[in-house]
């Protein structure tokens, strides 16, 4: 393997598992590919305080409506964007039965509108974790003081668990970015690699993401591409027209698991069917 240095172990296994050889070269060569162990600390950090609070037995806060996205400048700006894509929306309705509020609703709650699609690059996001696995690598960042053996034991299996995630998920970025004819370092995308305005993970993106603007390739950073990959995720999941608001939530769930987040998703989308039914559209 000629990529030297940090990354030769990942380069490696990539190979191992059928990615073309000098492909992967060429990429873990460039200067633009950098380790980050930061993302990966960041990540545990977050995980280990959440397994110390269930330690405590803090009692679960209720799910709530987060307020801040039924601003009305923002609910504006939703329906606008609702008007200016009817066509796109009515196609993935067609298509798939999601109604465009859902839709509409949920890219304000992502990237509000595809404004905010993250300001990271997924690539050495997702490489960072994935060589990241091995504890060590971030052991200086993650304060484990006063953890007694077991929650010790706990945090390196977690992370080599999270870095076998990020490997996967690296792997379908590179199949997502050639097939959308994307260069996979320079793609976009969160703290944790989700990507495009809908921010899939990369493997969501291979396995639901579709061609809604008929050009032959998925590109999730394109509107007409993004909103009827969402319609097929939520179709997939079980949406079907006309459901209860307790099985909508559900499969609202599916898209980012948090109640709040179906909640308010839900919430949004209920003022976008009251705007289009008092001001058309």
């Amino acid at each position: 393997m000629a990529a030297t240095g940090i990354w030769a172990p990942l380069a490696e296994r990539l190979v191992d598992d059928g990615i073309d050889h000098a492909y992967v070269v060429s990429l873990f060569s460039r200067s633009g590919l950098e380790f980050d162990p930061d993302h990966m600390a960041h990540k545990m950090r977050s995980l280990l305080s959440i397994k110390q609070a269930a330690r405590g037995a803090a009692p679960a806060r209720e799910p709530e409506v987060m307020d801040r996205y039924l601003n009305p400048i923002l609910i504006a700006g939703a329906y606008a964007y609702l008007r200016e894509n009817r066509e796109a929306l009515d196609s993935a309705r067609q298509r798939y039965g999601v109604e465009g509020d859902y839709l509409v609703a949920l890219l304000l709650v992502e990237t509000r509108l595809g404004t905010n699609t993250g300001k990271h690059k997924a690539m050495p996001v997702l490489a960072s974790m994935a060589l990241a696995g091995d504890f060590s690598l971030i052991s200086d960042k993650v304060d484990t003081a006063g953890l007694d053996e077991e929650m010790k034991q706990w945090l390196v299996a977690r992370t080599k668990t999270k870095g076998d995630w990020a490997y996967q998920e690296l792997v379908a970025l590179i199949e997502y970015a050639r097939g959308a004819r994307q260069d996979p370092l320079t793609v976009p995308g969160s703290i944790y690699g989700a990507i495009g305005i809908c921010q899939f993970m990369p493997s969501t993106a291979r396995h639901y993401g579709v061609d809604g603007d008929g050009d032959g390739r998925v590109n999730l950073f394109e509107r007409a591409d993004a909103l009827h990959s969402m319609a097929n995720f939520l179709k997939e999941h079980g949406w079907k027209r006309n459901m209860d608001t307790e099985r909508r939530l559900k499969v609202l769930y599916r898209y980012n698991h948090s109640e709040s987040y179906a909640l308010t998703v839900d919430a949004v989308a209920q003022k976008l069917r009251g705007a289009r039914e008092l001001f058309g559209g």
